[in-house]
């Protein structure tokens, strides 16, 4: 053959191997995205990071992975307006058009480190403190809202104060610990103040005097639900207030951050988070409002369920020693498990509540990451916790990147980060949880909360150590 045939064939051969990866990677790795001019917001930043991601990353799926999970609630859950010259951002958590307090500061937090790049996303983040801040004057006690404040839902019928503009009412500690950790944030990182206006100061005061009435130190407070259901999680037993509490101190909470109902009311894990948010809005109050009382008031009941925590929360086991139990009632009864939403006990170091290297938080990690605890599940599929939310055998990822996120180790870093990779179910996406032996059986196909949160875990692993998405 002469050589000028030979480059020829060798050219077409090389054309058709590079065609065939190409036609490959098409096909592994679909476009699965909402198109450009689908997206509800786009910010350049965060387009940026994907770019810089994807050029810097030698895996294609989680490159893939990245550009799909990451801007996320961006491409598909946040409506973004201005009302009355101030940004208002009202965000769903996927296939459910209603927005929690708890997810929709979950899902925008991730984006929080770019805000100082991309005026526009700091808007928006700015937005959704806003619209926090009314739905906390609307009703504290309430977890989920709908956008239009006239709404009546499908839960309308739940025996409780429900009122037009709530999705649901199920009082959970963490909703009004989430606005407070996305608001402080906010705050430290851009030095901006205009969100923390009088109606921020009320919900502030809404919320002490919540955590306050669910010490429950006299009587039960003015809280109660109950539901007309199947499901034993959705509904409050003893008339909607729960089992009996001894008043120690610690805040009840009627329900887990899964939306199922506490079995003991002193959910310790977010009793913790309650701690950090206390001080985390005196310092606040006292620095941009200059109220030094509402300051020290926060602080002093922050303070008191620090102590309580010190005396309640540690069970002594016979296998791991000391542990943090993850309900209690004050009376001795305890409940050791742990339940993948956040805050759960595992996630603690990620809420600043804890350090990881904590001896008893070291202990109890031990336990929930084994099946010591009873909603922790391994199978063929993967390893990792779930919930009664979603039932047994369901492993959440939302636990598995909690797991990685709040490691030192960089073995269990990267085995966390591609059992992620593997149990997407050849969707691109995460879900709010799949099956111990076939990561094709999932809930949940679009749950923003657990993609955004995957795409935090790819990024900060990218920026502190690349070498584990090697």
């Amino acid at each position: 053959m002469k050589r000028r045939q030979f480059l020829g064939s060798t050219a077409l051969l090389g054309a058709g191997v590079f065609m065939n990866k190409l036609s490959f990677a098409a096909e592994a790795y679909p476009v699965v995205r909402v198109p450009a001019a689908q997206r509800k917001f786009t910010s350049k930043a965060v387009e940026a990071a994907i770019k810089e991601f994807k050029a810097k990353v030698k895996n294609p799926e989680l490159g893939w992975l990245f550009e799909n999970c990451f801007p996320n609630t961006l491409d598909t859950t946040v409506t973004y307006k201005t009302i009355s010259g101030r940004p208002d951002t009202y965000v769903i958590t996927g296939d459910i058009d209603a927005m929690w307090l708890r997810d929709s500061s979950a899902q925008v937090w991730p984006y929080i480190a770019f805000i100082n790049k991309d005026a526009e996303l700091k808007s928006l983040v700015a937005g959704v403190i806003n619209r926090q801040t009314t739905c906390i004057l609307r009703d504290p006690y309430a977890n989920a809202f709908y956008d239009d404040p006239n709404k009546v839902g499908e839960w309308k019928d739940d025996v409780t104060k429900m009122k037009p503009g709530l999705h649901e009412r199920k009082w959970e500690i963490d909703s009004l610990c989430y606005p407070i950790r996305l608001a402080y944030k906010y705050w430290k990182l851009t030095g901006d103040t205009s969100p923390f206006d009088a109606n921020w100061k009320l919900a502030i005061q809404n919320t002490l005097k919540t955590f306050k009435e669910q010490q429950r130190k006299d009587n039960d407070g003015p809280y109660s639900f109950q539901r007309n259901t199947s499901w034993a999680t959705d509904g409050v037993p003893m008339n909607g207030y729960g089992y009996p509490v001894k008043p120690v101190g610690l805040i009840c909470s009627s329900f887990r951050p899964s939306d199922d109902a506490t079995v003991y009311s002193y959910l310790i894990p977010s009793n913790f988070f309650a701690v950090v948010s206390l001080k985390q809005s005196s310092e606040m109050v006292k620095t941009i409002l200059k109220d030094e009382a509402l300051s020290a008031e926060l602080l002093a009941l922050a303070n008191e369920v620090d102590a309580a925590l010190k005396v309640h929360a540690v069970i002594d086991t016979p296998q791991y020693g000391k542990v943090y139990a993850y309900e209690v009632n004050g009376f001795g009864s305890f409940n050791l498990m742990d339940d993948a939403n956040v805050p759960s006990l595992l996630a603690m170091p990620y809420l600043n509540a804890i350090e990881n290297t904590d001896p008893v938080y070291i202990n109890t990690r031990k336990m929930l990451w084994s099946l010591n605890n009873p909603f922790f599940f391994k199978g063929a599929a993967g390893e990792g916790i779930g919930g009664p939310h979603a039932g047994k055998d369901m492993i959440w990822p939302i636990s598995i990147t909690v797991l990685a996120l709040t490691s030192s180790d960089d073995a269990e870093i990267k085995a966390a980060i591609e059992q992620l990779r593997k149990t997407h179910g050849g969707t691109g996406f995460m879900h709010e949880s799949f099956n111990k032996d076939d990561a094709k059986k999932f809930t949940r196909k679009w749950f923003a909360w657990a993609n955004t949160l995957f795409g935090e875990l790819l990024w900060e692993t990218y920026t502190t150590k690349p070498q584990l998405l090697a």
